[in-house]
């Protein structure tokens, strides 16, 4: 990390963390940040349902809600990049404060509520994003819809032209209820009918399933089950979760999600176990923040990662240096590349 990007975390930090948040977004929007685009090396260079990916280090949904910054991020390293969430109408979201730091714990607690400016103006973004890069796209639903299954389905419709892949995301615990949707009868019928949705577009696209980390055996079981039977091209693999065992931080006890490194073990544990379950690619998502996390994580099983958390503690730089790490880990142990080494330490997470 650059001395000038050290002194801009520590300035951030003394913000508001939704206004530094703010700040962030549009420094990159403004042409600020990393330059040189993707890191790639034969290594890195991958593919996940059918996505050419130049690595395997990904931006997780949450971080661009809106799509505002997709040019600045292009010149970041990730392999790929994911926005939204999107619902079909505007949304305000909680009320704030509803994002907060805990820096002893290297985490963060959000009760954002899918706050977003509805999937037309997010299409407009979308429509003006960089030709290059792989560029995904969260799923929502309104929280006062009266049919949140269709929702999901109408985002789909109205994005997917500018989009290489899109996630239904059921598993955020700052929508009431959204985590029922994960039961098996209702996942079900929410998978077909985006499915259905996806099949009659121009060009279809991937669909990923986000799941929650905090699935009991069961409830997992169910899930990939259903996901598998649904053709869904793969799994995100884990949001955030509502457990706060170990926390140091005052905002510990703070309603919301907890992201970061103390969700690493337990979601990384959880994909293990889905690797056992499923044969769909999974995509390692929850407290990557070093190469060797993201290493952990390709090994218990993941095909790729996503990560956001640790960028409020290591900033963008951050992604040249677990790309380029990751590429040493994998010439270190003698894999050509990335597949090569999905699930070869899963044993050590079951």
């Amino acid at each position: 990390m650059s001395l000038i990007e050290r002194a801009g975390l520590a300035a951030l930090r003394r913000l508001d963390p939704e206004a530094a948040h703010g700040l962030a977004l549009r420094a990159l929007g403004l042409g600020l940040g990393p330059r040189g685009g993707p890191v790639n090396t034969p290594r890195l260079a991958t593919r996940i349902a059918g996505l050419a990916l130049p690595n395997p280090v990904g931006l997780a949904a949450g971080f661009d809600k809106n799509a505002v910054a997709l040019h600045g991020l292009a010149r970041c390293a990730f392999g790929f990049v994911e926005v939204g969430a999107a619902t079909p109408r505007p949304q305000q979201g909680n009320p704030a404060p509803r994002l907060y730091r805990l820096s002893a714990d290297r985490a963060a607690i959000n009760r954002f509520g899918f706050n977003n400016a509805g999937m037309e103006a997010i299409a407009r973004n979308l429509a003006g994003r960089p030709r290059a890069g792989v560029i995904g796209l969260n799923l929502g639903a309104n929280k006062d819809s009266a049919d949140r299954a269709a929702d999901f389905a109408a985002v789909l419709r109205h994005c997917a032209a500018h989009l290489d892949f899109a996630t239904v995301n059921v598993s955020s615990p700052n929508t009431e209820r959204l985590r029922d949707l994960q039961g098996k009868a209702a996942l079900a019928a929410l998978l077909a009918g985006v499915m259905e949705t996806n099949a009659g577009l121009a060009r279809p696209l991937p669909i990923f399933l986000k799941i929650s980390p905090d699935l009991n055996e069961a409830e997992l079981a169910d899930v990939a089950g259903v996901a598998t039977a649904a053709g869904v091209a793969g799994i995100i693999a884990t949001n955030t979760t509502l457990d706060r065992e170990g926390l140091k931080s005052a905002s510990r006890d703070e309603k919301g999600g907890l992201s970061g490194q103390p969700l690493f073990v337990k979601s990384t544990r959880l994909l293990a176990r889905l690797s056992t379950l499923t044969p769909l690619p999974l995509i390692g998502v929850g407290g990557v923040g070093s190469a060797q996390q993201a290493y952990a994580k390709i090994r218990a099983g993941a095909s790729a990662v996503q990560l956001y958390t640790a960028l409020v503690y290591g900033g963008l730089s951050l992604v040249n240096e677990i790309t380029t790490g990751l590429d040493a880990l994998l010439r270190r142990d003698g894999f050509a590349g990335v597949g090569d080494a999905v699930g070869t330490g899963r044993d050590d997470w079951l």
